[in-house]
C-alpha cells in the first residue's frame, strides 16, 4: 500500500461506519501499515475537516474514531430526518442521566434522595436507551443495584471516556441541544448543583 492511499482509505472507512471505529482495527483493516503512521493519518485528517468549511468533523469518541456531523447543522438535520420529539429525552431522564454521569456509581435509592422523587419510570427509559447500565451491587444490607453510564452514553454525547466528561454547564448545554423543544435547564439552578456535588465552575465532575 502507497503512502497517499492511507489517509483516502482512513476517511472512507469512517464515512461507511455507523460506530466509531478502534484504532486498533483500523490498523488491522490496513494491514501492514504501523499504529503510528495510522495516528498520524486520522489526524492529518480531523485537521483538514477542522480546518475546512464542511458540515462533517472527525472525532475520538466511545474508543474509536467516527465521521460525524457538526452541532451546527442539526437545525437542517432534524428538518430532513423529521426528528419526533419522543425519541428525545425528557427533563427528568436529562437530570436523573446527569447525575448518574457526575455520581456514579449510584443506587436507585441515592437517585431519588437527590432528585427528590420516584426514579424507577426514568431509570427503566434511560436502560432502554441503553444511556445507563447495571454495574453491580452495593455491599450494604439487601445489596441494591448500583447504575452506571454506558458506552452509548460517550456516543450520545461525543465524548472519548468518562474523563472527558464536560463541566455540569457544558454538560446540560449539550443535554438542551437534544431535549424536547418546550423543556429548557433553566430550574437546574445553583441549589440543584449543590445537592448533586457537581461545582459548575469547576473544570471536572466531583467524585
Amino acid at each position: 500500500m502507497e503512502d497517499h492511499e492511507i489517509k483516502p482509505i482512513l476517511e472512507a472507512l469512517l464515512f461507511i461506519s455507523a460506530e466509531p471505529i478502534p484504532i486498533d482495527r483500523l490498523k488491522e483493516i490496513l494491514a501492514g501499515v504501523a499504529k503510528n503512521i495510522v495516528f498520524e493519518k486520522l489526524s492529518l485528517l480531523q485537521q483538514e475537516y477542522a480546518q475546512s468549511d464542511r458540515g462533517m468533523q472527525i472525532v475520538e469518541v466511545a474508543g474509536g474514531y467516527q465521521m460525524t456531523t457538526r452541532a451546527e447543522m442539526a437545525p437542517w438535520i432534524r428538518d430532513l430526518e423529521k426528528i419526533k420529539t419522543s425519541s428525545r429525552l425528557s427533563q427528568p431522564s436529562l437530570e436523573t442521566l446527569a447525575i448518574i454521569a457526575y455520581k456514579q456509581p449510584l443506587t436507585r435509592a441515592e437517585i431519588e434522595a437527590i432528585r427528590g422523587v420516584d426514579g424507577a419510570g426514568v431509570l427503566k427509559t434511560l436502560m432502554d436507551r441503553r444511556l445507563i447500565k447495571i454495574v453491580g451491587r452495593k455491599e450494604v444490607a439487601g445489596r441494591p443495584l448500583i447504575y452506571g453510564t454506558t458506552r452509548e452514553f460517550l456516543l450520545y454525547f461525543g465524548l472519548a471516556n468518562l474523563t472527558a466528561l464536560p463541566t455540569l454547564k457544558e454538560f446540560t448545554e449539550i443535554a438542551e441541544r437534544s431535549a424536547e423543544p418546550d423543556i429548557t435547564w433553566d430550574r437546574v439552578d445553583e441549589e440543584f448543583l449543590q445537592t448533586v456535588g457537581v461545582n459548575n465552575h469547576s473544570e471536572e465532575p466531583i467524585s
